[in-house]
């Protein structure tokens, strides 16, 4: 029960990476509401966990006040947000639309910006945690996704620029970039061709030392994040932490 009594938000909860992560927070014993614009049933786990769902547009200030409120309410405070919500389309660099462009944009770059806001509010007074979800296409780039990568570019600068101004008051701001199959991973395969996934599998078997794929998120994420919501990461922040099986190797 490494999490026992923890208050945590995770935005994005209701399925792939963000269901797996609610999920094993339960498990550990935490109090979890799950933010996303789809509702998830209700949650509980053997250590006496539990988790709430409420629906939340990020992208709205409105929407992302009130969420909060609604959760600082049932959880009477809060210790840790994950903030996994967000958007990958595909479209060449040439061919993107403003409003494309600006849809990617509000989801992953404003919805970190109000999230984490909503959520320092509740904690500059007792310290705790935030998580943000971003990219390795923010650190060097994705083809086909430049305004996904641009828009997790400005992710990890918040998070590094927070992290220090927060850090006085004994806020944790971390970045994650995890490899992980997911069905937005899912997504993007069934849009290419058979020879583009050929092609795709095999440089993933070329760039992925352990095991030549993505991750598996509640084997190889979950764990990780529990040990980033928890006491033990206290002296951990305003890092961007790899979780994709070596596939980018920062000096």
């Amino acid at each position: 029960m490494q999490l026992a009594g923890k208050r945590i938000i995770v935005t994005g909860g209701a399925r792939g990476i963000g269901a797996a992560v609610v999920k094993a927070f339960v498990e550990e014993g935490a109090y979890v509401v799950s933010l996303d614009l789809g509702e998830a049933a209700l949650m509980t786990g053997d250590g006496g966990g539990w988790a709430h769902t409420r629906v939340c547009d990020i992208a709205d200030s409105q929407s992302v006040d009130a969420a909060f409120a609604w959760a600082n309410e049932r959880l009477n405070g809060l210790d840790v947000l994950v903030h996994a919500a967000g958007i990958a389309p595909n479209a060449s660099a040439d061919s993107i639309t403003l409003d494309e462009w600006e849809k990617v944009f509000a989801v992953n770059t404003r919805g970190t910006f109000l999230t984490n806001r909503a959520a320092y509010e509740l904690l500059k007074g007792s310290g705790g945690r935030i998580i943000n979800f971003a990219s390795a296409a923010g650190v060097i780039g994705q083809p086909g996704k430049a305004h996904y990568a641009a828009s997790k570019g400005a992710v990890l600068a918040w998070t590094r620029t927070v992290a220090r101004e927060w850090g006085p008051l004994g806020i944790t701001v971390n970045a994650i970039a995890p490899a992980m199959w997911t069905p937005m991973y899912e997504a993007t395969r069934a849009s290419m061709s058979t020879e583009q996934l050929q092609q795709h599998d095999a440089y993933m078997t070329r760039q992925v030392p352990i095991g030549g794929q993505l991750g598996e998120p509640a084997r190889d994420l979950a764990p990780v994040l529990v040990f980033l919501a928890g006491d033990g990461s206290r002296f951990v922040t305003g890092q961007t932490l790899m979780i994709d099986g070596g596939m980018l190797m920062l000096s």
